[in-house]
């Protein structure tokens, strides 16, 4: 683990947040071997053979979850906004996550990388 990525996880100000960065986090680091993770323009970065696999961002009231590659890959309707090479999801408070689903999604996406 990437202490700067710890370090930026720990300063979300929303427990809610914080806990769903970190959760977000954990599906990366399950679905994705051998990955590298940074912090670029203040965000978790999680990158596979040095391209982009994966980034977490935080705004008022969500958080958001970028899957990058993810041309190809079948998607619920309604849940993820983006160009077919980088899809997003934006979690609000209070909303169920499929975690399972997002590190199944994640690990298909990277796994071309």
């Amino acid at each position: 683990m990437n202490q700067e990525v710890t370090d930026l996880i720990d300063t979300v100000k929303e427990p809610w947040q914080k806990e769903l960065c970190s959760s977000l986090r954990g599906v990366v680091h399950g679905a994705i071997p051998d990955f590298q993770e940074r912090v670029q323009y203040k965000k978790p970065h999680f990158l596979k053979n040095g391209k982009y696999a994966a980034v977490i961002s935080t705004s008022k009231d969500a958080v958001s979850f970028t899957v990058f590659n993810a041309t190809g890959l079948s998607l619920p309707d309604g849940l993820f906004d983006g160009p077919p090479e980088r899809k997003t999801i934006k979690l609000k408070q209070g909303q169920s996550v499929d975690l399972d689903l997002l590190s199944s999604l994640v690990g298909q996406a990277s796994s071309t990388l």
